[in-house]
């Protein structure tokens, strides 16, 4: 496993890698990998001849007053995962290699960013969009691959790599679970026991709406208020938003007449954490606990 951390480097590798006619899949992180970055890994390993991952915490997607500084970081730890996984290369950048004191230029999706985290974490997204270009350009692969926990960041990088015509496959994967049911997020790390039982709430939110939803209930109204019935029993947990949207617009809907996203944000303590699950007609069951 070779580990780049300069961008002519990188490019150049990928260009000797294109020329031998193989296809490059990349898998972005921001490091501290857990069970789900591992998936997509295992997801790249058969979907091409070489596999890179990046880890970058990227600065431009996070607000003033959020945890840029704090963000966990184990290099060490990632490194030796990576090599687990059969990743060819790792590709980590310095913040200064990405955005040089010259840096003026930004990519923004306009629409299906303005809701839910864009409500809130208003310059997050354009944040993502940028570092994911600059990483395509760079890394140049023939698939991404994503997690599908961050649903609206998926649905941006679709809305981007189909506006700007990029010949690159972005791929979805579901999203990885604890045993208990807690979304797996480099983020978990912030939580004490406590608030760590306390963010159940969600998965348990989320597997009642499903189950409303397979019952027949078809208001989007209804569900969200029963969501936020369950997470409000939980007084350590602050919701930023629970919404019911189209799952390529991520417009709100009222009514439930095609497949629709349960997305949710929440503040525990330190965290911040974001759950969902599609709800869908063909759908008999969910990744959910029971």
């Amino acid at each position: 496993m070779q580990i780049i951390t300069s961008i002519k480097e990188m490019q150049d590798f990928s260009n000797r890698v294109r020329r031998e006619a193989k296809t490059i899949v990349l898998v972005p992180t921001m490091g501290f990998l857990h069970l789900g970055h591992l998936s997509l890994m295992e997801e790249g390993r058969r979907r091409g001849d070489l596999l890179v991952i990046s880890i970058f915490v990227n600065p431009t997607q996070f607000g003033a007053g959020e945890d840029y500084e704090d963000y966990p970081r184990d290099t060490e730890r990632d490194q030796q995962l990576a090599e687990e996984k059969g990743v060819e290369v790792i590709f980590a950048p310095t913040a200064a290699e990405m955005y040089p004191s010259t840096y003026q230029t930004y990519v923004d999706v306009e629409k299906v960013t303005k809701n839910l985290c864009g409500i809130s974490r208003p310059t997050h997204f354009r944040g993502v969009t940028t570092v994911v270009v600059k990483l395509f350009n760079i890394v140049k692969p023939h698939v991404a691959i994503f997690g599908e926990k961050d649903f609206q960041q998926l649905v941006t990088i679709r809305q981007m790599v189909s506006d700007l015509n990029l010949d690159i496959e972005i791929v979805g994967m579901p999203i990885c679970r604890e045993e208990d049911g807690l979304a797996m997020s480099s983020r978990n790390k912030y939580l004490n026991p406590d608030e760590r039982g306390a963010a159940l709430s969600l998965s348990r939110s989320l597997k009642f709406a499903s189950e409303l939803f397979k019952k027949g209930e078809r208001k989007a109204e209804e569900i969200i208020r029963e969501v936020k019935r369950i997470i409000e029993a939980e007084k350590l947990v602050q919701i930023d938003y629970v919404k019911i949207c189209d799952t390529t617009t991520l417009r709100d809907i009222e009514h439930i007449d095609q497949e629709a996203v349960l997305a949710l944000a929440v503040n525990i303590g330190k965290a911040r954490l974001i759950d969902n699950i599609v709800l869908n007609q063909d759908n008999e069951d969910t990744d959910l606990p029971r």
